[in-house]
Order: C-alpha cells, then sequence, then structure tokens
C-alpha cells in the first residue's frame, strides 16, 4: 500500500509538470487554431534561462522562475509578430512544417552554446529532501511542483472564465470579423494569448529540470508528451489538459514501477483508449 500511494503520488506530480508544459499549447492551438510544434522549443528556453541566471547572476531558484516565464513569453511576442503571424491563415502543413523547423534550429543551438551535457540546479535546502505524512515520506519539490500547478489552473479558469480579458479572448476565437468590428483588437488579443501559453512552457522547463533534467533533447522528447496530453484532454480544454495529464503522468510512472517490461508503452496504450472512445479528447468541443 506504501508502494502504492508514493507511485501514484510521483506519477501524479510527474503529471502536473506535464499539466504545465503543456496547458499553452492546449489553449493556443485550441483557440488561436494555430500549430506550433515549437512549444517545446519555448519550454527549452525557459530552461536554459533559468541555469544561466541562476549561475552567472546568482539568483536564487525561487526568483528564476518568473524569470524563466518572462523571457520565453518576450521571445514568443517577438517570434508571433514577425514569424508566426504570417502563418495563422495558411495551411496546416505549413505551420507543422515551420514551427518544427524552429525545434531543430533551437536543438542546434542549445547544443552549440551548452554543449549535450546535462544542465543541473541546485535548489534551495527547503525544497530538497522528503516531508513525511501518516508514515510516508513525499518528495518537498513534487509538493511544491504541484501547488505551483494547482495554481495556475485555477488562475487560468478564472482568468478565462471570469475576467474581461478571458471574455475578449473568447470572442476572438467564436467570430473574428464580429470581435473586430465590436472595436476588440484581435491581433493585440492573439499575441497576449500566445505570449501566455509560451510563458507557461518556460515556467514548466524550468521546473523540469530537477525532475527530468535539461538538454538539447528537451524541444523534441517532450513535445511528444505535450501533444499526448492535449489529444488526451481536449483542444483549448483547461480541464481537459489537468485530467489528461494526471492521468498521463500517473499511468507512465505506475507502468514504469509495476510492469516495466511494456511501461514506456502504457502512455500509448491510454492514448488509443481514449481516442477511440473519445476521439476529440476527454474534454474536447466539437
Amino acid at each position: 500500500m506504501t508502494n502504492l500511494v508514493i507511485v501514484l503520488f510521483d506519477g501524479f506530480a510527474f503529471g502536473m509538470l506535464l499539466f504545465v508544459l503543456s496547458v499553452g499549447l492546449s489553449v493556443t492551438l485550441g483557440m488561436m487554431n494555430f500549430i506550433n510544434l515549437a512549444h517545446g522549443a519555448f519550454g527549452m528556453l525557459g530552461g536554459y534561462v533559468t541555469v544561466l541566471v541562476m549561475r552567472q547572476l546568482g539568483l536564487p531558484f525561487i526568483l528564476a522562475l518568473p524569470v524563466a516565464f518572462l523571457a520565453a513569453a518576450l521571445a514568443s511576442i517577438v517570434i508571433e509578430r514577425t514569424l508566426f503571424r504570417r502563418l495563422y491563415r495558411a495551411g496546416e502543413l505549413n505551420q507543422v512544417l515551420f514551427t518544427i523547423g524552429m525545434v531543430f534550429v533551437a536543438t542546434a543551438a542549445a547544443t552549440y552554446f551548452f554543449g549535450t551535457v546535462q544542465q543541473p540546479i541546485r535548489l534551495p535546502a527547503w525544497l530538497r529532501g522528503t516531508v513525511e505524512i501518516g508514515g510516508i515520506r513525499f518528495g518537498t519539490y513534487r509538493i511544491f511542483l504541484i501547488a505551483i500547478a494547482l495554481a495556475i489552473t485555477a488562475l487560468l479558469v478564472f482568468g478565462i472564465e471570469r475576467t474581461r480579458l478571458g471574455a475578449q479572448i473568447r470572442a476572438a476565437v467564436d467570430n473574428q470579423r464580429v470581435a473586430q468590428g465590436l472595436g476588440l483588437n484581435v491581433e493585440q488579443i492573439f499575441g497576449i494569448t500566445f505570449a501566455l501559453g509560451s510563458g507557461l512552457a518556460g515556467l514548466g522547463g524550468a521546473l523540469a529540470i530537477e525532475i527530468v533534467g535539461l538538454d538539447p533533447s528537451f524541444a523534441f522528447h517532450y513535445l511528444v508528451y505535450v501533444l499526448i496530453v492535449v489529444s488526451v484532454g481536449g483542444l483549448g480544454s483547461i480541464t481537459g489538459s489537468f485530467v489528461g495529464a494526471a492521468l498521463l503522468g500517473i499511468g507512465d510512472v505506475a507502468g514504469k514501477y509495476f510492469v516495466p517490461e511494456i511501461g514506456s508503452f502504457l502512455i500509448y496504450l491510454i492514448l488509443v483508449a481514449i481516442l477511440l472512445w473519445r476521439p476529440i479528447g476527454l474534454f474536447g468541443r466539437r
């Protein structure tokens, strides 16, 4: 029973990491209808920015997290205005080819500047070690990661459902022409949405260093996980991304622990089973 609780906890923590990495893509892909396979590159950027500011500037980990968010968000604003905006009305194939090409460029740049080795960071003392609850020890950093993910979920749900900006985003997505006729700056709204999604990816990349490590293959490797979460949860659904990430995180960790022979493939079996049952995802909307 103790092992089961620990596996469920670790799996949920890994799922929350996947949620932070993927929820931005779910928002931009589901609301803006833009296929951004370079999403993982913004996550990798956040990770490397965290490493740099902690090593070169001596910033503590907690302060490095908002810096990673802002760095990815600002980079995405520049790229969105200069490159991606030209592809909004292009076909899906053009979007896929261009954005996957950016991942290759980002991977090559990371290899050139940082090499192919893992980039470790040193956490503050209060995030290291374990906390004993009911006779079971839980990783302190994983508890912190879960708390961050829950806070982001609450803020996103409140922001999109209860604020003026959220209403403007929904209006721009539902009908761009009508929204423009009502005086909304659709391009600006989409730019803010894109920056928010990419910033969350950068934050996820910073949080991921301690759990899964950071190297130039990060953008490609975790793009697969992110796409699975988005597909399972349903496009544009924050709740779907949360539930999908939790299911996949628990399934991945439990599979590798209990059935290591097929553990790495279990998430793909979950993906196939859910999409056969619900092709639009658990919370997708037609």
